[in-house]
């Protein structure tokens, strides 16, 4: 059986009554083609089943409607943990509403960097997305060397290499504010002996958390009740014996992540710690997929981590071609706001 050959422009063009000029303008977007035109080949297309060449397209608009995200984290993080299917799924909702196809990439490891750079600088995509990144990561020079357009997830945290180099783009969430929200939330229950169990302190939102943590208490930090995890149950599992361990009178924890605090969680009912009677505990996020279904459910910070990621691509696709967006500031940071469930 002998395949039917691919439409042509020249055959949407002579079915719209049109030249190929009009069609490939109206294809590839142009906006200077009159409607009623522009329909006439939209309708043909339709008609035909036209479907562009999306290789012979990159030739003629030095674009190839795709985009990278990088996340910097092995994938059995990344698929076990419900953060980074929201961000995810934000950022596929935006580029698939303009068309542009999702590249991801994880970092296991340094062979990892080498062989993301290599694919980065290899022209295949448009931009960058990159989150997830940890303070002594290679992959903001790896990228700049690549030259492409980039936006990243969370405030960058590493020194700008070259004197004089703009600030890079990003989206992030007011993690100190929300810090300060839960503490403050935690204080106004009564609560004095107030713990932190930390993310990972090479990562700027944990960083920020505990900054948020330590003003909320001001002069009453104490460093006994500060104990780091690293944003995984596991991570928080760990981190609460070693708090009840060392100091067993505590009344409230903030936990850097909702995972984080189900590991504590876990924790406490196996020490015969009531939540919230004798133990008030609140997390950051407001994952519903771990929020509702601890036990309690889990008073939280939420960050709206879909809109994050829509946000991210928005500002990548209208910094396409080498441009930066300078409509917008390097960084934009999204309210938090607190979430109050059973837990405290």
């Amino acid at each position: 059986m002998t395949e039917e050959p691919r439409p042509t422009l020249e055959a949407v063009a002579a079915r719209a009554g049109v030249s190929r000029a009009t069609v490939s303008r109206v294809v590839n977007g142009d906006p200077g083609v009159r409607e009623v035109l522009a329909e006439k080949v939209r309708r043909a297309v339709d008609e035909l089943g036209y479907v562009p060449n999306r290789a012979a397209r990159s030739l003629v608009t030095r674009r190839h409607d795709a985009v990278a995200v990088v996340i910097a984290e092995p994938e059995t993080r990344v698929f076990a943990d419900p953060f980074f299917a929201l961000q995810l799924r934000g950022i596929s909702q935006e580029l698939t509403a303009h068309d542009i196809q999702l590249v991801l990439l994880l970092t296991e490891g340094r062979d990892d960097h080498e062989r993301v750079g290599r694919y980065l600088a290899g022209g295949h995509v448009d931009g960058a997305l990159v989150f997830s990144l940890h303070l002594d990561d290679p992959l903001p020079g790896i990228i700049r060397r690549a030259g492409l357009p980039t936006v990243f997830g969370g405030r960058p945290g590493w020194p700008q290499a070259e004197e004089g180099e703009p600030g890079a783009s990003y989206v992030d969430c007011d993690n100190r504010g929300g810090a300060r929200d839960a503490v403050r939330h935690l204080i106004g229950l009564g609560r004095g002996r107030i713990a932190h169990i930390t993310g990972a302190l090479d990562q700027t939102s944990a960083v920020d958390r505990l900054d948020g943590y330590r003003e909320a208490l001001a002069d009453d930090v104490d460093p006994g009740l500060i104990a780091e995890g690293d944003f995984t149950p596991a991570g928080g599992e760990r981190a609460m014996r070693e708090l009840l361990d060392r100091e067993p009178e505590l009344d409230a924890v903030f936990a850097a992540s909702d995972l984080t605090a189900s590991g504590a969680l876990r924790v406490l009912r196996e020490r015969g710690r009531r939540v919230p009677d004798d133990v008030a505990v609140v997390g950051f996020d407001d994952m519903l997929a771990v929020a509702e279904q601890t036990e309690p459910p889990l008073t939280t910070v939420r960050q709206d981590i879909e809109q994050m990621g829509r946000l991210m691509a928005g500002m990548l696709l209208r910094g396409r071609g080498g441009a930066e967006p300078a409509a917008e500031p390097a960084g934009v940071v999204l309210p938090t706001s607190l979430v109050r469930r059973a837990s405290a």
